[in-house]
């Protein structure tokens, strides 16, 4: 699945919250900062544990403030691991 999170998702540790979270699930993939503030993010698990980490992506850590989050198509096959960059 492929997520884009909108609103004060950079510089507030998203992306390594993410990947805490989406490991502690047991799922793979990557979150990277977009060149417009987003944020997007990729994983591959069982259908339940992907939405555990929407239902998750849609508050983000403490001082993240999550406006909108998007799901779309996502054509990539995240290798094993959880990726940041």
């Amino acid at each position: 699945r492929r997520w884009v999170v909108h609103g004060r998702v950079q510089g507030v540790f998203f992306r390594a919250s993410t990947r805490d979270a989406a490991l502690a699930l047991g799922l793979d993939g990557s979150a990277r900062n977009l060149a417009d503030g987003r944020v997007e993010v990729i994983a591959r698990g069982t259908p339940q544990r992907l939405r555990h980490l929407a239902d998750w992506l849609r508050q983000g850590p403490p001082a993240a403030r999550v406006d909108a989050i998007e799901e779309l198509p996502c054509e990539a096959r995240p290798g094993a691991g959880f990726t940041t960059g």
